[in-house]
């Protein structure tokens, strides 16, 4: 087959699969979905428009609004210190800077891109608060003029839990990936997740770290090194290249220009490359999500349909009543689950004091041990922070593993008893589905098998170098006196207690840090299985009020309607064969 003619048989599987979208949402309409409805002409519209979706995403202040703006040209994404992004923001073509937003059940309204901060920053937008549901901005940029779209995405694994959602719901619209790492740290718990949940549905993964001028070559190397190979670990597959890069000096047109021209050109051989087929799969996808909604909403028609009014009633009440009994239930297993937290906590503390006072020996003699090993002819105060900045060094390596052994321990003890709950959320799922609830999702896939601490750690050390260095002008010159005179005694002693109370509040913080995370994988578990629950009793209430309607109009109408949805199925079946 000749260049040309496939490139007429894309367009055609093109218009194919939009043709297929709007059927879907028409079909969507007829039953009321208007949800699914408006999802399929969403997706209709850019794969007419040959527009396919390339999201940077990434840790909270990796520099991913950074690193789009110097990639288009324009300084139109809010950029900030702290974590802005809030909202998932669409960057497209257009003659003219401009923007639009859309909210939940309106219509698009044109905005001033100067005033886009409004409604995708943190600060102006915390959690998005306004309920926005949609942000464009059309920027004249020659990169995007062939259908590239980037998507601007918030933060995951900061303090705004929203972020790391609205991220996680764009997921499924992603079909090209910019992964923004960094060197400190290389690439988080948080972002691998990401990656794994995006990898699932796509392949075409560009990877960069960023802010490349705020490390050294070292730093780079071994962030680089660490970062491929976790990633082809856990991917399974090889990547050829992670670009370096300072997407602020490039916007700036400062500095060396770093890895910057590859990774145009890879976005550019994207587009060559990949774009078309991008956007063939942007449009299967869509056409397999929407036709699988819709088809539950015909199944729970045709059963609603079938059976009596008063026996849907009464399965309803039945259900209902399961339900209370299971959250009853769940709430005795939650307080069981809270009382084995605090048993743990309480073993925690122990732990604590045996590791003190085995850590306080060793780092002591690691001390003791530098000591004898290098001369010392630096002036008492350059003496003091020396010996501070290696009392720092020696607590941060004792207490890194031990959290790592904290975290597992608790881990442990944990899942023993959240299998449990997450056993008897299980089998009362099971017991919902044998009452013939189409639609009732499932538990989350990690509920059903061996639980981890899913609540990342948030445990930092806690240098206190104000502690350790303050600023006392007598000190200063005691420091600088003792030093001409040889007499050091007193600072190595003050390191020495400086490093115990780094050991001990540190340590502190670590075991604050192990017991919250336990808490909040309790929390996240009682919410889903109740969330997923609950879910049940709506769909039955749903089916019930659309079945009320029919059946009142008498059984030609019945038997009408059955037709219909015998039609409709399988129309939606051929569009996904």
């Amino acid at each position: 087959m000749t260049r040309a003619s496939e490139n007429r048989q894309g367009v055609l599987q093109e218009l194919s699969g939009e043709a297929a979208l709007n059927q879907l949402a028409e079909l969507a309409t007829e039953f009321g979905a208007e949800h699914i409805a408006s999802m399929a002409r969403s997706i209709a519209e850019r794969i007419s428009e040959g527009r396919f979706y390339v999201a940077c995403i990434g840790q909270f202040k990796r520099g991913k609004s950074t690193l789009l703006n110097a990639l288009i040209g324009h300084s139109v994404l809010p950029t900030a210190v702290v974590p802005v992004t809030a909202v998932p923001t669409i960057i497209r073509h257009g003659n003219r800077l401009a923007g639009r937003v859309r909210f939940h059940s309106a219509k698009w309204t044109d905005i001033r891109v100067g005033d886009l901060e409004e409604f995708v920053s943190e600060r102006k937008n915390p959690e998005n608060a306004k309920g926005v549901a949609g942000v464009e901005v059309f920027v004249p940029c020659p990169l995007l003029e062939t259908g590239l779209c980037l998507v601007d995405t918030p933060g995951i694994g900061s303090v705004f839990a929203g972020n790391t959602a609205a991220t996680q719901a764009f997921i499924p619209h992603i079909d090209a990936a910019i992964v923004v790492i960094g060197a400190d740290p290389p690439l988080s718990g948080d972002e691998l997740e990401i990656v794994e949940a995006v990898f699932q549905g796509v392949h075409d993964l560009v990877f960069v770290l960023n802010k490349a001028d705020r490390a050294n070559a070292a730093e780079r190397s071994a962030a680089l090194e660490f970062a491929r190979r976790v990633l082809e670990t856990r991917l399974k597959r090889t990547f050829p290249a992670i670009f370096e890069v300072s997407a602020l000096d490039r916007l700036e047109q400062k500095g060396p220009d770093r890895d910057w021209g590859q990774l145009v050109h890879a976005l550019e051989d994207l587009v060559l490359r990949s774009g078309r087929s991008l956007v063939r799969k942007a449009s299967d996808r869509g056409i397999r999500r929407a036709a699988n909604q819709l088809l539950a909403v015909i199944g729970e028609e045709r059963d609603t349909l079938l059976r009596p009014v008063e026996e849907s009633e009464q399965r309803i009440t039945k259900l209902r009543e399961t339900i209370a009994k299971g959250e009853d239930a769940m709430r005795d297993l939650g307080a069981l689950l809270a009382g084995e937290q605090q048993r743990l906590s309480h073993v925690l503390v122990g732990r604590r004091e045996v590791f003190l006072k085995q850590t306080q020996v060793l780092a002591h003699e690691e001390l003791a041990q530098h000591l004898r090993s290098k001369a010392q002819r630096r002036n008492g105060p350059a003496y003091r922070r020396d010996l501070n900045h290696l009392a720092q060094s020696i607590a941060r390596a004792q207490l890194t593993p031990w959290l790592e052994c904290e975290a597992k321990y608790a881990e442990e003890v944990f899942c023993k008893t959240a299998q449990r709950f997450i056993e008897y959320g299980n089998s009362l799922l099971r017991r919902l589905a044998e009452t013939g609830i189409p639609g009732l999702e499932p538990l989350p896939e990690e509920l059903g098998q061996e639980q981890s601490l899913r609540a990342k750690s948030h445990f930092y050390f806690h240098v206190m170098e104000n502690l350790a260095t303050p600023a006392s002008p007598l000190l200063l010159i005691s420091d600088l006196v003792l030093g001409v005179l040889g007499l050091r005694g007193g600072i190595v002693r003050d390191a020495q207690e400086f490093l115990d109370h780094l050991l001990e509040v540190n340590s502190s913080r670590v075991q604050n840090d192990v017991d919250e995370r336990v808490r909040e994988t309790r929390k996240k578990l009682e919410t889903e299985i109740k969330g997923v629950l609950r879910e049940g009793s709506a769909i039955a209430d749903r089916a019930l009020s659309r079945a009320r309607a029919v059946q009142a109009a008498g059984a030609p109408e019945v038997k009408k309607a059955l037709g219909r949805l015998g039609v409709v199925e399988v129309e939606v079946h051929a569009l996904i064969e």
